[in-house]
C-alpha cells in the first residue's frame, strides 16, 4: 500500500477500499512514528478495526465457502497464481525516528518486513471461481445498514481536504523552508517538504513499499530526522493539522457524526460475526 498522495489518508482509504471489498487484503500497513492522536483520529478506522474485519470476512468466507461445496476451504489462503502486489506505506509525518533512519533510510529492516504472505494453502481452480460470491456476500454481512456513499469514513474523504489546508498554512510552509534550508546547508537536496524527501524515486521502493538502504539514502534520513527535531517541525505539522481537522470538524459536525456511527455499525456487525463463530 506505492502511493498518490500524501501520509495516512492514502493509507486509510486502501483500508475502506479493502473492507468494502471484502477478504482482499494489502500486504501491508506500516506506520511511523507520530507524535500524538489527532481530532479526527476517533472518527477513523484503525489497525484493531482492520484486523478484526480481516478474520470476521476468513469467517465468512469460509462458510460460504462451505456452504457451495468446499468444506475445507482455508481460512488464509494463497490464489492459484501469485499476484503482483503493492505495499501501501503508511506515515503521518515522514522519517522520525534517528536509529532507524540511520540503518534502514527511509525503509525498514527486511527482516521486520511488515508483509505478510497467506498461511492457507493455495485455492483450486472451483474455488477460485466461487470465491468472489462469497466476498461480496462477506462484505455485505459486515457492510450491513450502512450508507457506503455518504457516511462510510467520512473522515478519510476529508483529510484530502484538510492536509490540502495544512500544506497552504503560511506556518506550514514556514516550517518546511526551515527544514529544506537545513537540508541544503548539510549538503543533500534542498526538498520542498519532507514528502518530496520520503517519496523521492531515487529511493526505488520495490513492490513491497521497501526501499534499497543505500548509503545515500541513509544520510539523506539522518539529516531529515536531524533537521525535524532541530526546528521543530513534526511539532508544528501536528499543531497544524490539529487545528485544521478541529475546525473541519465544527464545519461539518452532523457528517463526522454520521460517518463515526457508520464505522460503530460496522464493528457491531464485526463483533456479531466473531461472537457467532466463537
Amino acid at each position: 500500500m506505492a502511493r498518490q498522495g500524501w501520509w495516512r489518508p492514502v493509507a486509510v482509504a486502501a483500508l475502506a477500499a479493502i473492507c468494502a471489498s471484502g477478504s482482499e487484503l494489502p500486504d501491508a500497513v506500516a506506520t511511523a512514528s507520530a507524535p500524538g492522536p489527532l481530532p479526527a483520529d476517533r472518527y477513523d478506522y484503525t489497525p484493531e478495526d482492520f484486523r478484526r474485519s480481516q478474520r470476521a470476512t476468513a469467517l465468512l468466507v469460509r462458510q460460504c465457502m462451505a456452504e457451495h461445496g468446499h468444506p475445507d476451504f482455508p481460512l488464509d489462503p494463497r490464489y492459484p497464481s501469485d499476484p503482483i502486489v503493492a505495499t501501501a506505506v503508511s506515515t503521518d509525518y515522514g522519517a522520525a525516528d534517528l536509529d532507524d533512519a540511520r540503518r534502514w533510510g527511509y525503509g525498514w529492516d527486511p527482516a521486520e518486513s511488515p508483509a505478510t504472505a497467506p498461511r492457507g494453502r493455495r485455492m483450486t481452480s472451483a474455488e477460485y471461481a466461487d470465491h468472489p460470491a462469497c466476498s461480496a456476500a462477506a462484505n455485505s454481512r459486515l457492510m450491513r445498514g450502512i450508507d457506503l456513499e455518504r457516511d462510510w469514513l467520512y473522515a478519510s474523504r476529508r483529510s484530502y481536504v484538510v492536509d490540502k489546508a495544512v500544506k497552504r498554512d503560511k506556518r506550514m510552509r514556514a516550517a518546511w523552508d526551515e527544514w529544506s534550508r537545513c537540508m541544503a546547508d548539510q549538503g543533500f537536496t534542498r526538498y520542498r517538504s519532507p514528502v518530496a524527501a520520503y517519496t523521492d524515486d531515487a529511493w526505488r521502493r520495490g513492490s513491497d513499499g521497501n526501499t534499497r538502504h543505500t548509503r545515500r539514502e541513509r544520510a539523506t534520513a539522518v539529516a531529515d530526522v536531524t533537521c525535524k527535531r532541530r526546528h521543530g517541525t513534526v511539532e508544528i505539522w501536528r499543531a497544524v493539522r490539529a487545528e485544521k481537522q478541529t475546525a473541519d470538524i465544527a464545519r461539518h459536525r452532523d457528517r463526522y457524526a454520521a460517518g463515526l456511527d457508520a464505522l460503530e455499525t460496522n464493528r457491531a456487525n464485526i463483533a456479531e460475526v466473531l461472537r457467532e463463530f466463537a
